[in-house]
């Protein structure tokens, strides 16, 4: 329709030029017709070649909503398409990395949910057995005492382990949003000691904290709180009874630093390079854990462009040096 309306408005300006034209001469008149004529196999073609172009393009774009990858839209660099496919390729680029993005988002949830799964296997097949153990009538009180110390901790550590996954879980997926206060180290440890001292006392264990002047930075008080716990619950756990974990703090131009140090048997150097992997369970260091505690700590201090590192110190024991720097490395 559009077709047939454009060459009726050329036929109708050819006219209104060759009309006029037969009264100076015929030769006139054939020449402006001729001129016409040229004219609109020219416009012709031009169109038809712009045409097939957009016509291309669309099919490219078709191609695009259909995930294949292998579009260029070089061949549209020059001529009157150019800027329209530099927006279409600069929108195929943001799809492209959406797409990648919930790719990845859909398995790490998928990971995330396999690994929780697995870890919760063992403790819940503790506590159907607990509980079938309870059933028994000839149960006495003393007996039937222990059984709920040990399903209140096995929930407690269930509940833990949960709640450190989803936090892993959304700092892993940029969901967490650090706040950017000004953080008081010894608030953060005061905080920090508070959940674990119960703990440490039980088992015969004493923290100790050393801290040189007001050191602080520019972090998130509740998380890097977190962080912090975790690294405490690991030394009171590898810390013999009669041991002392030690907290440190201290501050410089460039950072400022908190140290964790146990006196336990410390953390075998071939487990050094991977200690911060999740759910990594060596045969000796972290056999008790579900060794996410320490992925989450490092997840937490490295988003706020810190530094976690793990080693041994003399005569033994494990040390922790977290480094929260001022200006960025």
């Amino acid at each position: 329709m559009r077709d047939k309306k454009r060459r009726l408005i050329h036929f109708l300006l050819t006219a209104a030029l060759v009309i006029p034209c037969l009264f100076f001469s015929i030769p006139c008149a054939v020449t402006a017709a001729a001129a016409s004529a040229v004219f609109l196999v020219f416009y012709e073609t031009l169109f038809s070649q712009r045409r097939s172009k957009v016509g291309k393009l669309c099919d490219d774009i078709d191609r695009i909503l259909r995930n294949d990858d292998m579009i260029s839209f070089d061949e549209y660099r020059e001529g009157e398409l150019s800027v329209l496919s530099a927006e279409i390729h600069k929108m195929t680029i943001r799809l492209r990395e959406q797409n990648a993005e919930l790719k990845s988002e859909k398995q790490f949830a998928k990971e995330a949910l396999e690994d929780i799964s697995h870890q919760l296997r063992t403790p819940l097949t503790s506590v159907m057995m607990i509980l079938g153990l309870m059933r028994s009538a000839d149960l006495e009180d003393k007996e039937r005492t222990e059984y709920m110390r040990d399903l209140y901790e096995l929930l407690a550590r269930m509940k833990w382990l949960i709640e450190t996954m989803l936090s892993l879980s959304r700092i892993e997926a940029d969901a967490v949003k650090f706040a950017k206060d000004t953080v008081s180290c010894r608030e953060l440890i005061n905080r920090s000691v508070e959940p674990v001292s119960v703990t440490a006392e039980l088992k015969g264990v004493e923290i100790k904290t050393e801290i040189e002047g007001e050191p602080a930075f520019i972090g998130d008080l509740h998380y890097t709180s977190e962080a912090l716990v975790n690294l405490l619950k690991n030394a009171i756990e590898h810390t013999p009874e009669g041991g002392t974990v030690t907290i440190t703090a201290k501050g410089n131009n460039i950072s400022s630093d908190i140290t964790i140090s146990d006196t336990g048997e410390g953390i075998p150097e071939k487990e050094l390079p991977h200690i911060f992997e999740r759910f990594y369970r060596s045969s000796e260091y972290t056999k008790n854990g579900f060794g996410i505690g320490l992925a989450f700590a490092k997840k937490v201090i490295n988003a706020q462009d810190g530094k976690l590192k793990a080693s041994n110190h003399k005569p033994h024991g494990a040390e922790f040096d977290i480094h929260f720097y001022k200006t960025t490395i």
